[in-house]
Formats: C-alpha cells, structure tokens, sequence
C-alpha cells in the first residue's frame, strides 16, 4: 500500500491539475491528490470504482450518503450525480484515492460468462456502496498503475487486468447491484440507455416519452424507476448535467454566465441564474469569482473530465 501511495503522490506532482485530479493515458484510469479539505464538488459519476489510499472523502448519491475513509472502495453503479467534500486531508498526508471506470460491455461479457447471479433479490436500486477494499481489487488498481510507466504494455496487458477486475467486483458483496446493470433485462440496464441519451443530448429538449420508449417501459413506470435509481426526474437530471458543465465552462474557459447557459441549452439567462444559485448557493458570476480568487475551493467538473470519488 505504502508503494501505492507513493506512486500516487508522484504522478498526481507532476500532472493532477489545480483540483489535484490527475487523468492518465491508460483508459478509465485517473487518481486525486489532494492536501487539505474542502467544499462540495458537484459532478455527474459514469460507473466507476474508487480505492481510498488515505485521507477520507464524504460522498452523497441521491439519499445515500458515505464516509469513505483509507483502506475503503466506493462503487457507483450507475450514472449519478455526486456531491463529494473531502474531509480529511494534509499536506502530510493528503487524501490519496485512485478510480476506474467500469465498461458496461465488459462487464455484461464477463457476467454472461460467470452465468446467473444467485444472490437473493433487493428491494431498491442501491447505487452507491462503501466496501473494505478487497486484495484483488487493489491489486488490479495497482498492476494498471505500473502500466503508466510502460505505455507499450497498455493495449497488450490492461483488457486482461481490467477483465479481472470485472469479475473482482461481480463477485463482491456489492455484485448485484452491478449484475442488474449489466442484465440489460433488469430496470437499471433499460434505464442506462435511457441515461445514456441524456447525457449525449443534454442540451436539447428530450422527451420522456422518447426515454421511456429506449428503456423499454411505458412514461409512467420510467419516471417512477428514473427517480427511484437518481433520486431525480428526468427533466432534474438534464438540469444538473447543463448546470455542472456550464460551471467548467465558466471556470475552465473562461465563458461568460450567459455564453455559458447559451451553450449548455439554456434560453433565459434569467432562468439559469435561478437555477444555478439553487444547486451552487450562489449566482454564477459571484460564484466563478469565489472560485478564481480562492483555488482551494474544489469545484465540479462534468463527468467527461472528473468522475472521480
């Protein structure tokens, strides 16, 4: 664990950004160093699995909400929203964390390959889950960080570590939840496809009753299942990721607060502004100065650049 650790803190020196995010050229893999505590960072999580190094991180999914401390993995099973706030972090030792992205086709292919789950049937669609970190896991997590120093290696070894841990985590306590996402008979696996449209045509009108129609249910039972998995409407959940990628694009590009709601498909400045204070406590302008003056402040990033716990 301490070479682990260590590996972390020297890659994310060299590359994480102002957030202590660091992306990698291995695909799905990235690592958060981070030295002090922080504010909320609002982000919109693609499946993934985080390895807790050290340090703690609160994360709230929906109604779920977890404390996740060294030694500890968060699954996130589906497409989420998370508001994550680290609480627990120093300079000397600051809170250390790598995630990767699941691959919903890998993860299907290595279910169809395992056969029929047995674990019993739940009653909800729990999305979010906080484990003791198990051995394979990690050891998985760390044979795709010595690939960052064989990048040869990557399209040779990484299929075959990230197969493994597939099966790692189909196989662990948290399992069924991941076995519904991959049974694309299951609500979760109708309701990802719905989600994925979503998330590709986020700043367009998209109907329920077209969402409905892709996960395979009538606009009734897919509003109903939507918000029981999101703890959001659908319309919500289009908000959120407008929201989300319309404050990187103020912060990371420098957008005004209306080129900003323009591009994310916003068509009142006004109406963006309302709902930009709702879910950031403060109004856009005000918000993107706090956050220049102040870089210790984390700030959400939408999925595509920081889906990471």
């Amino acid at each position: 664990m301490d070479a682990l650790k260590q590996a972390v803190r020297t890659y994310a020196r060299h590359h994480a950004n102002h957030d202590g995010l660091a992306l990698t050229p291995v695909p799905g893999l990235r690592m958060m160093c981070v030295e002090r505590p922080a504010g909320d960072l609002h982000s919109v999580y693609r499946p993934l699995v985080c390895f807790v190094l050290q340090g703690a991180k609160r994360m709230t999914v929906g109604h779920e909400e977890r404390v996740l401390s060294e030694g500890q993995s968060a699954i996130v099973a589906a497409d989420m929203p998370v508001i994550g706030r680290i609480v627990e972090a120093s300079p000397e030792a600051p809170y250390l964390a790598i995630a990767v992205e699941l691959e919903m086709a890998l993860l299907r292919e290595v279910a169809a390959q395992v056969g029929d789950s047995s674990s019993p049937p739940a009653a909800g669609m729990q999305t979010l889950f906080s484990v003791d970190t198990e051995g394979a896991m990690l050891d998985c997590a760390s044979r795709l960080m010595q690939l960052l120093d064989r990048p040869h290696a990557v399209p040779i070894l990484r299929s075959g570590i990230m197969r493994e841990l597939h099966y790692w985590l189909l196989s662990g306590p948290h399992g069924l939840a991941l076995w519904r996402l991959a049974d694309p008979d299951a609500y979760a696996g109708r309701l990802a496809v719905a989600i994925a449209i979503l998330r590709k045509e986020y700043r367009s009108r998209v109907s329920v009753e077209r969402l409905a129609a892709a996960a395979a249910m009538s606009p009734t039972a897919f509003h109903k299942h939507f918000k029981r998995m999101t703890s959001l409407t659908p319309g919500q959940y289009q908000k959120r990721l407008r929201l989300i990628e319309a404050r990187r694009l103020m912060l990371d590009e420098g957008f005004s607060a209306s080129n900003a709601a323009f591009e994310v498909g916003y068509e009142s400045v006004s109406q963006f502004t309302r709902e930009y204070r709702r879910l950031f406590k403060a109004p856009p302008k005000q918000d993107a100065l706090r956050m220049r003056r102040n870089p210790s402040i984390e700030r959400g990033l939408e999925a595509r650049a920081t889906a990471l716990a």
